[in-house]
């Protein structure tokens, strides 16, 4: 029986730290293991770790690893902004084409924050006439159109991006929307196959719950946020006023890295908040210390339209302990947090007044979320999500 392939597009893959290494790198373990039972080799093409300049880690440029092959793109130094962006996804870009020149594919998959990923498998999957399989985590045309500032570049660019979306999704063979909020605004593409496979839970971070841990009520309550600091996230807009409606009782620990930080630091700068601790990206061991030693998990959006459809990673990261969260989110988001994450501050997002008040407001307690744990286990949703790669096969 002929070898089949599958080519895998991930920007981000282990040992980098972002919802897209944390998404893929479980799901190519369970898209391996039934690639294998198929006679089907799998190519993933992604990138030395590169989410933040401040976090270095080693890594192989090339591994074999039963039927799976890992090629990581080294890419030009960068920091986070929008140009660099640019520039280190068309080297990626140039080199996957480069690595899959005289190559065929029986099926193309690509895991999509950004539209220009899905965007290169399309291009892989024309080259061969093959299946092309999207997963959609972010929609890039709305986000573009709200985080860009500049109208002229907005205008010049959103055109463009249209026409790529449009010839993209048209073409897949099937699409899987990482929240249902997508679901409207795909309507008016022609592809028919679509599902809905969320994140979910890592091993990691199924265990991390404190629940029979003593409550300290006598002293500054510690809130700990871990993720990117870039303009969709609006610290900026919230953890400084926050900070200083909050400072006799609370305390705010930010860990990671992003190109809105600077705006960040300059905030609290302008506010004088000695409330406010900054520490550099870490890796999973050490964060899961972090949340254990917190009194309250921090997740925050900016208040931009096209986050009213999303349903970011964070928040099943953060539910699977027992502390209680502060959730500055709206639309879909907030709704699933409503309906499904319990002992959950909510507020609208850059609200910091709501956020002050229910924070004094609120009688400390921690909750197990057991119910959510078990039903949103990362494991049992990428083997979901394997299956429904592995049947176009």
């Amino acid at each position: 029986m002929k070898r089949k392939r599958i080519v895998y597009l991930t920007f981000y893959f282990r040992p980098d730290l972002c919802a897209g290494s944390f998404r893929n790198t479980p799901l190519l373990e369970e898209l391996a293991k039934l690639a294998k039972k198929t006679n089907t080799i799998v190519d993933v093409y992604t990138t030395l770790p590169n989410r933040y300049s401040t976090y270095n880690v080693d890594a192989l440029e090339y591994e074999q690893l039963d039927n799976v092959n890992i090629y990581r793109i080294k890419l030009p130094a960068h920091k986070s902004g929008m140009a660099d962006q640019i520039k280190s996804f068309w080297h990626y870009y140039l080199e996957v084409n480069r690595l899959n020149k005289g190559k065929a594919a029986d099926l193309v998959f690509a895991s999509s924050s950004r539209l220009f990923t899905a965007f290169l498998g399309l291009r892989l999957a024309k080259k061969s006439k093959s299946i092309l399989y999207l997963d959609v985590r972010d929609i890039f045309v709305d986000t573009i159109s709200d985080v860009i500032d500049n109208k002229a570049i907005r205008f010049m660019m959103l055109p463009i991006l249209k026409l790529i979306e449009k010839r993209t999704f048209n073409y897949a063979t099937h699409i899987n929307l990482i929240s249902e909020g997508f679901s409207e605004y795909f309507q008016k593409f022609r592809c028919k196959n679509y599902s809905y496979f969320t994140n979910g839970i890592d091993p990691e971070f199924e265990e991390i719950s404190n629940f029979e841990g003593p409550i300290v009520t006598n002293r500054i309550k510690r809130i700990v946020y871990a993720g990117n600091l870039g303009e969709g996230q609006g610290l900026h807009k919230i953890v400084p006023q926050a900070a200083l409606a909050l400072k006799d009782d609370f305390e705010f620990f930010i860990i990671g890295d992003g190109g809105a930080k600077g705006k960040l630091l300059k905030a609290v700068e302008e506010f004088q908040v000695s409330n406010v601790t900054f520490e550099p990206p870490m890796n999973r061991s050490k964060l899961i210390e972090r949340y254990k030693e917190a009194d309250f998990l921090f997740m925050h959006l900016n208040d931009f339209d096209a986050f009213k459809k999303v349903l970011p990673s964070k928040i099943f990261e953060l539910a699977a302990s027992d502390k209680p969260i502060i959730a500055g989110v709206g639309g879909y988001a907030a709704k699933f947090v409503r309906e499904n994450v319990t002992n959950a501050l909510l507020f609208e997002p850059t609200d910091y007044h709501a956020m002050a008040t229910l924070l004094k407001e609120y009688s400390y307690k921690r909750e197990e979320r057991r119910e959510f744990i078990n039903k949103y286990k990362r494991k049992a949703i990428n083997e979901a999500i394997a299956q429904s790669i592995i049947t176009y096969l």
